[in-house]
């Protein structure tokens, strides 16, 4: 009995997120020949506890988010960044994490957090509504749309094993294409691929390239030793974090990961870790530790 309980409450500790306190800061961003540039950097969640996993609707000034509530469960949350207020997507008594538009932009698809230990990917209408449940026969990590039927997918096997997965909602093929990936999932801009971290012993890990209509994966770069946090920019742009810092690579141009520029009082930006960014390239949201 000793030995089920204490496994039950490492697969618990992983399935949790990383619910340590956070806040979610806003930039404007500019992008001067190929150096990336933050200012006016500002704290939109101000909120105590976990306030994490930001996502930009690609047409609206929205960002989404996830949001622990006062009885310690996780809501969707949004911020009109025009109107500076928030709102919240979901009350439910599940916890919902990885909020991301789908897109059509008529949903936000989640993982739904059970409280018999499953992760179910579902969907909820961007203007309110019940969920529809899109995967409950995985353990979902992690989640990125290729396209409107296909996914990406961090599946969560047991307590050591991880694996990323290629499937298709339409025809449910399930296709195993990497083992111990990083959460780090993304579209490339202006490219039919997608990227991973692929984890490797000690902290050479690699980004690395899913083309999408072959499955074909190559290495794009290594990853900061050790860091599986970043997002894409326009340009072929990689912006990562390290620590209290943020660092770019410009893929085919630069040889080595530079500073980003962060104008103004950088003493609060400590334990950066999740990043996004809007369509457009002008702001990035930044999670920092609380």
């Amino acid at each position: 009995m000793k030995k089920i309980i204490f496994i039950s409450f490492i697969l618990s500790s992983l399935f949790s997120f990383g619910q340590d306190g956070s806040e979610i800061f806003l930039f404007d961003m500019r992008i001067a020949n190929g150096q990336v540039v933050l200012s006016k950097g500002a704290n939109i969640t101000n909120h105590k506890g976990y306030d994490n996993q930001p996502f930009f609707h690609p047409s609206k000034p929205v960002i989404f988010y996830s949001s622990f509530n006062d009885s310690g469960r996780s809501d969707i949350k949004f911020y009109n960044y025009q109107k500076n207020k928030i709102s919240n997507l979901t009350t439910t008594e599940e916890r919902e994490y990885s909020p991301t538009v789908t897109p059509n932009g008529k949903f936000i698809s989640c993982i739904i957090q059970r409280d018999n230990g499953a992760q179910d990917l579902g969907k909820y209408p961007v203007i309110g509504g019940q969920p529809v449940i899109l995967i409950k026969d995985l353990k979902v990590g992690y989640h990125a749309w290729v396209d409107k039927e296909k996914l990406l997918l961090f599946v969560l096997m047991d307590s050591v094993t991880n694996n990323l997965r290629y499937y298709n909602l339409t025809t449910k093929k399930d296709t195993v294409i990497a083992t111990n990936p990083g959460r780090s999932l993304h579209k490339i801009p202006g490219q039919h691929a997608m990227s991973f971290i692929q984890k490797n012993e000690g902290n050479d890990w690699l980004i690395k390239r899913v083309e999408s209509t072959t499955g074909a994966i190559s290495t794009i770069v290594p990853a900061l030793p050790g860091q599986e946090n970043l997002v894409w920019l326009k340009n072929n742009i990689i912006v990562m974090s390290s620590g209290n810092k943020l660092f770019s690579y410009q893929v085919g141009l630069d040889k080595e990961w530079k500073p980003v520029i962060i104008e103004g009082d950088i003493a609060l930006l400590k334990g950066l870790s999740r990043l996004a960014t809007n369509t457009a390239n002008t702001k990035l949201a930044l999670v920092v530790s609380e």
